[in-house]
């Protein structure tokens, strides 16, 4: 055609082009999504895999460090980034193109409770959902999901008529698991505290999860219809574990309340609400959903179902959606009162079918476009799950910190205390507290008594932090538990041994140590007394192997009695060199006889750590 000028022909270059730009892809990319963001046509970036040896259609994915090579060979340097963080960016983007607070409303508050076994958690819960049902519809809740949603129904008070989401989750266990895969959930945490019984145990380690995953403690003090009730002691001893009433002039919130008459619930939700006011907690119900997975189970009627809560935006029925290497598209959700939903908005939990196979608690979730394209980051993330799960953790530990010190990666440590008294803790604690460097300093997460537990390691996992044990010992699903989350367990019986151990490794000196290794332990099921031959300990070993020239420990109630070496190893009359899980065995301690019944005689060996030499 006269006048006609056809555009200028790409033609595939055979070097390297000069980097001249920077490109941000998501992981999971296709080969049609990398082509346009580096303004080319498919069929030469196919052509360019082609020349590399790979043979690829316009709609396969390509991993990360395929994309990104194939970007620089076209002039591009890359910015892999996840797709839960390519949608908040565009969010942002929109946001700043048109005013940044249209569509933004306030989202209810979500609220996790917390405290000791027996101090009213579940009963206040129960009270809270009573008052709702009674207000809602007959018939009360017909299906428990975890999670639901509340109004408060006092006429009189401020906050009439908002709503407040509450997790019912099995206490801090699962509060720190879910904070351990990155999921922030909870936007308060109620502390529930007996008045009659006082802070315990399982309240400070309540304390310590909230401020470690820095989220505001409203504090109920329940059970004060009770004659005992003294709830005075109760702000006493909260305040000189740093929870300062603010009536006493301190910043935390107190409320006095008893879940068995109902009192002062509708104050308790009004002080959430006003704490939740000043958070400033924001949702734009008009994007795309996103959240996060509270529980997830097989049914056998509905395949895979996940518990959601959704965060940001609005989940619709027939959506395609990611969470985690899952995708799926929504066949149907309900809501906590088993009620079919075509939509829920922010920070709403709902129960969805539709799932290809289980997520797991803590999971990210996010709508996507489409299903390819849902699929298609499933399948790269359960590919790069397989490739990290082969490849090291970077768990701090104390052999790893002189590196650490040395990148200037590690400016804290944090530390988990577990002792065999509270009077040790309490020495520990001081004197950790006063060892710091002026590269590292320490940061004690949580301290307590008694054995490490499955808890501990969730904590440390979820916190980055190694656990520091002092005459006790970690429970055997703890000790399998630490293993499997690459959280660094260091056990102590002389305080001064620790503290030079601490000392040396953060002034980037860590001398070589002593690795234990576990092999196995028995449990003392009768005790005699021979003539000659001392005390023997007819065991049955629970757990791994147990072996002649292996080292042992006595412990007694999670507590160590006794460190040696094997006396004598017999399986019945015969001398044996090892005895393997599930079978009996008569075990004598090396110079020791004090053994009783229901003692645990833990195995192991130890072997010399090189130190890490900084110049």
């Amino acid at each position: 055609m006269k006048g006609y000028t056809p555009p200028p022909r790409f033609t595939l270059p055979t070097e390297p082009l000069p980097i001249t730009r920077s490109i941000t892809i998501t992981e999971g990319t296709s080969v049609k999504d990398l082509a346009e963001k580096l303004e080319i046509r498919a069929k030469d970036l196919i052509a360019g895999l082609l020349a590399k040896g790979v043979f690829a259609t316009i709609n396969q994915t390509l991993d990360a460090d395929l994309a990104s090579e194939m970007a620089r060979f076209f002039g591009a340097d890359t910015n892999v980034i996840s797709y839960e963080d390519q949608a908040a960016k565009e969010m942002e983007a929109d946001q700043e193109t048109t005013e940044s607070t249209v569509g933004e409303i306030t989202r209810p508050p979500v609220v996790t409770i917390m405290g000791h076994v027996d101090h009213g958690k579940t009963t206040l819960l129960d009270a809270i959902r009573a008052t709702n049902v009674a207000e809602g519809e007959a018939g009360g809740i017909t299906q428990h999901i975890g999670a639901y949603k509340v109004k408060v129904v006092d006429p009189e008070s401020p906050a009439f008529g908002r709503e407040i989401v509450f997790l019912d989750t099995p206490g801090h266990q699962a509060f720190t698991r879910m904070r351990a895969r990155g999921a922030k959930v909870t936007d308060i945490v109620v502390l529930v505290v007996a008045a009659d019984d006082g802070v315990m145990p399982q309240t400070l380690e309540a304390i310590d999860h909230a401020n470690a995953a820095e989220v505001p403690i409203i504090v109920a003090v329940n059970k004060i219809d009770k004659p005992d009730a003294l709830p005075d002691r109760v702000k006493k001893q909260l305040a000189d574990r740093g929870l300062m009433p603010e009536s006493w002039g301190g910043t935390t919130v107190f409320v006095d309340v008893s879940a068995k008459k109902q009192t002062n619930l509708n104050l308790m939700m009004e002080l959430i609400c006003l704490t939740a006011d000043l958070r400033e907690l924001k949702a734009v119900p008009t994007r795309p959903a996103s959240g996060v997975v509270l529980e997830a189970k097989l049914d056998r009627g509905r395949g895979p179902v996940a518990t959601v809560l959704v965060q940001n935006g609005t989940l619709r029925a027939a959506d395609n959606f990611v969470v985690g290497n899952v995708f799926g598209k929504v066949r149907a959700m309900f809501d906590d009162r088993g009620r079919q939903l075509e939509l829920a908005g922010p920070s709403t939990p709902v129960e969805i079918i539709g799932l290809e196979s289980l997520p797991q608690a803590g999971d990210q979730f996010v709508v996507v476009a489409d299903r390819d394209k849902a699929r298609s980051i499933s399948e790269y993330r359960e590919q790069r799950a397989r490739e990290m799960a082969l490849a090291q953790s970077s768990r701090v530990s104390l052999e790893g910190l002189a590196d650490q010190i040395k990148t200037a990666s590690l400016k804290e440590l944090a530390v988990i205390l577990k002792g065999d008294m509270q009077g040790s803790v309490e020495v520990l604690k001081d004197m950790l507290s006063k060892i710091a460097t002026d590269k590292v300093r320490l940061k004690l997460i949580h301290g307590g008594v008694g054995a490490i537990t499955e808890t501990d390691v969730l904590l440390a996992s979820a916190s980055n932090a190694i656990i520091i044990g002092f005459n006790v010992r970690p429970e055997r699903k703890a000790q399998e538990l630490a293993e499997q989350e690459k959280v660094d367990i260091r056990l102590h019986s002389i305080i001064y041994e620790l503290q030079d151990e601490i000392k040396r490794a953060m002034s980037g000196l860590l001398e070589p140590t002593f690795k234990e290794t576990y092999l196995g332990r028995a449990e003392v099921r009768n005790v005699f007394k021979v003539p000659k031959a001392g005390t023997i300990a007819g065991c049955f070993v629970q757990d791994g192997l147990v072996r002649r020239d292996a080292e042992v420990r006595l412990m007694r109630n999670g507590a160590q009695i006794f460190k040696g070496k094997v006396g004598s190893l017999k399986r019945f009359k015969d001398d044996a060199s090892e005895v393997r899980n599930g079978n009996e065995c008569g075990i004598s301690i090396a110079n020791y006889g004090d053994i009783k019944v229901g003692d645990v005689i833990e195995f192991f060996s130890t072997e010399v750590i090189a130190a890490e030499v900084i110049a």
